[in-house]
């Protein structure tokens, strides 16, 4: 499916959004930065936007950025990302404690077990490292999740059939979304996978949330 609407990603992400994913990610980069840390994999990083935003805001930190599509690592190479690697979420092809960061943006929702991918993250994760995940959750507010549903199934599907010619891509947004724990329940799973102190932060209204979790238990 990525691979189908790669070179329409970026364009349909920031329509979407209405640009907020810019600031979702810049938002990400400052609480990594934060942690100092000296090699990041940005698992699942599809187009590149976030290494980017990191090989940015972390220099002279190692960015890797991995992702199971060619077509997308392609597109991120085109725009700056200085390292790619294939790789499947669920078995990584890196050594136990390489990188003092994992970050995953809108990827995590994707993935086939969501327990399991955790698991792999916090393998290949430093016994200081820290996890950062940026992913769609649902509004708290009974009237902004209302409204939010109705764009999600009745305006994106609709939208993305002009901007992508894929609106099966788009109806599988609403509906992983609505599959998708977030909140507690995001933390707890986050935890379950051999974190501690997963915490969340939502923005724009609760439309995204940015989890964060460490190994020792050191934010």
């Amino acid at each position: 499916m990525f691979s189908r609407i790669a070179d329409r990603y970026d364009l349909a992400n920031h329509v979407l959004s209405s640009g907020c994913d810019f600031y979702w990610r810049k938002r990400a980069a400052e609480i990594i930065a934060r942690w100092n840390p000296a090699c990041v994999l940005d698992l699942a990083t599809g187009s590149g936007d976030l290494a980017l935003a990191l090989q940015r805001k972390l220099t002279p930190s190692e960015i890797i950025a991995a992702d199971f599509s060619e077509e997308m690592l392609a597109l991120s190479r085109q725009k700056g990302v200085r390292k790619t690697v294939m790789a499947d979420a669920m078995k990584l092809p890196f050594a136990d404690q390489s990188f003092d960061a994992v970050t995953v943006a809108f990827g995590l929702r994707n993935m086939r077990d969501w327990a399991a991918a955790l698991r792999e993250m916090r393998r290949v994760l430093t016994s200081a490292g820290h996890l950062l995940v940026l992913d769609f959750s649902l509004p708290q507010s009974p009237l902004i999740r209302a409204a939010y549903r109705f764009y999600l199934h009745k305006i994106l599907p609709r939208l993305c059939t002009v901007l992508t010619r894929d609106r099966s891509a788009y109806e599988y947004l609403g509906a992983s979304i609505e599959n998708f724990p977030f909140g507690d329940a995001m933390c707890e799973l986050i935890n379950g996978g051999g974190f501690v102190q997963a915490s969340g932060e939502p923005f724009t209204g609760g439309i995204v949330t940015i989890y964060t979790a460490s190994c020792s238990g050191g934010l």
